[in-house]
């Protein structure tokens, strides 16, 4: 088994800006975590940010201007630490893969499983998992690194990613100790 985190849209806008959500601040700390240790296992850290071309991405029309491309509410929240060897996938939808080129990058790193991670469980994540499922990755959820704008969103979010990908839920702590790291 060969594993990448995705990181979805862990962005200026998403946590503390135009699309501001204040459970986004509370996964903060763990994610941070899940990812250094995932740089330290030799884990591939992927960002797949919201990068949005404004007045025209179909996006904006729903959840009005943010993310835009360019801009600090489009750059990753600095305590994610982004490194030189994470990768960044800008993506213009909800999901990672659409349009874009993370198949082929997980492909060329050997990847079959992915790592969840990221805002909105119900959304953003579902669909980016969605996609991996259909192109055939594994599916790992880290329940303490994801969320939504309401607890019934992020429930909605993980249920479904059990019942209809058969999606594997587990925390920080357990992906740490299985990389043998802390």
């Amino acid at each position: 088994m060969k594993q990448a985190i995705l990181v979805v849209d862990m962005l200026n806008d998403f946590v503390t800006g135009a699309l501001k959500c204040d459970r986004g601040l509370a996964i903060v700390p763990q994610t941070a975590r899940l990812l250094d240790g995932a740089r330290k296992a030799g884990v591939p850290v992927i960002f797949c940010n919201d990068a949005h071309i404004k007045g025209i991405d179909h996006e904006l029309k729903l959840w009005g201007d943010h993310a835009i491309a360019g801009t600090k509410g489009a750059e990753v929240i600095p305590e994610l630490k982004l490194c030189d060897t994470d990768y960044v996938v800008p993506k213009r939808r909800y999901s990672g893969f659409f349009h874009t080129d993370l198949d082929l990058l997980l492909k060329e790193l050997g990847v079959d499983t992915v790592i969840l991670t990221g805002l909105h469980t119900h959304m953003c994540v579902r669909h980016t998992g969605a996609d991996a499922y259909q192109l055939g990755y594994d599916l790992i959820v880290a329940k303490d690194a994801t969320d939504s704008f309401t607890q019934e969103d992020y429930d909605y979010g993980i249920k479904y990613f059990v019942a209809t990908y058969g999606a594997v839920i587990t925390d920080v702590d357990s992906l740490l100790r299985d990389w043998h790291v802390q």
